[in-house]
């Protein structure tokens, strides 16, 4: 049987002992019925990860003692995708957890001008991140941004090294993305736009910052699995 994964803000280099919080310890005393004496594993998703013991079992503050810890160190390059918020949230979801569980470094929600919804619940995608990053046993979990305009996005990553790009549907010359990505050993940024796409003047603004314009396929693709493709070929090309 594996040692399950849990997740910790507070695990440090020199943490001997951690409580979990109330969320967590339910699930590990409630639902894996684990006891005092039982192993299990806790990443802080900042490449920290500790092998531990249970020493006091409670439902809503389980303590546990660390016995030894493993530093796994962050990618060498960053995998970023900045990607619409869509009217349906759940897709949104699904996104965010598959992108963690593929390996992308950060996420950054973009406003842009036919977005639909405007908001999201960061304490729930933030949930979200740790449940796909423990599932797929990662020490790092993705960073994910605060929502932003696509206009101030585009300043905040003109100081960003690597390669940009800009997916989209519109007319005019497109590389597929991976020909473009071959033998490119760097950090990789793609804009992903909504359910309408970008619009003529925010993919102009993007061409004028430098964006290589790229096509994911053949075929139009929701948001959500436009990014989740990005997200494969970025890290498999």
């Amino acid at each position: 049987m594996d040692i399950p994964f849990f997740f910790s803000e507070e695990l440090n280099q020199q943490s001997t002992s951690i409580f979990l919080d109330e969320p967590a310890s339910r699930h590990a005393v409630q639902v894996l019925r684990m006891k005092e004496g039982e192993p299990m594993n806790i990443a802080n998703g900042k490449g920290l990860i500790a092998k531990a013991i249970i020493c006091d079992a409670h439902k809503k503050r389980t303590e546990i003692n660390i016995e030894t810890t493993s530093y796994e160190a962050a990618p060498k390059h960053k995998t970023a995708i900045a990607i619409s918020l869509v009217k349906n949230a759940a897709r949104f979801e699904w996104f965010l957890e598959k992108a963690t569980e593929i390996g992308v470094t950060d996420i950054y929600p973009l406003l842009c001008h036919r977005t639909e919804r405007q908001v999201f619940r960061l304490d729930r995608m933030k949930q979200i991140l740790i449940s796909a990053m423990l599932q797929s046993q990662q020490a790092w979990m993705p960073v994910l941004h605060t929502t932003s305009s696509f206009t101030h996005s585009l300043k905040n990553f003109g100081t960003m090294d690597g390669n940009k790009m800009i997916a989209h549907c519109g007319e005019g010359d497109k590389q597929q993305i991976t020909n473009h990505l071959k033998n490119q050993s760097t950090n990789q940024l793609i804009l992903i736009g909504p359910e309408g796409d970008f619009t003529t003047e925010e993919i102009q603004l993007a061409l004028e910052n430098n964006y290589i314009p790229v096509a994911l396929g053949n075929t139009r693709l929701r948001t959500e699995t436009a990014g989740m493709v990005a997200a494969t070929l970025m890290k498999l090309v």
